[in-house]
């Protein structure tokens, strides 16, 4: 019994690179170190506001532009605002 060789078959097409995925983006930079804040306060609601989504979510850093250092002081400072009720856990449905 002869056994036939398993293989794939050749793509007769490479894949073409998109105009648009050649574009450069402009990077964000973290306005805390920009501003070089020292302590993130979690009374401040209107500056957390800004890394909130309109549903209450936590902004993801790669849509906020901070530093990792920052993205996490900023997560600890909204979960201290939420837990002391001056913002909500969810937002509107």
């Amino acid at each position: 019994m002869a056994r036939k060789a398993n293989k794939k078959p050749q793509r007769t097409q490479r894949r073409r690179r998109n105009e648009m995925s050649t574009r450069r983006v402009k990077r964000k930079v973290c306005h805390f170190c920009h501003e070089k804040v020292e302590y993130i306060d979690w009374k401040d609601v209107a500056l957390l506001r800004r890394y909130m989504s309109d549903r209450a979510k936590i902004r993801a850093r790669r849509v906020s532009g901070n530093c990792p250092r920052h993205q996490r002081e900023v997560a600890v400072a909204i979960k201290s605002a939420r837990e002391m009720a001056l913002l909500p856990y969810v937002g509107n449905r």
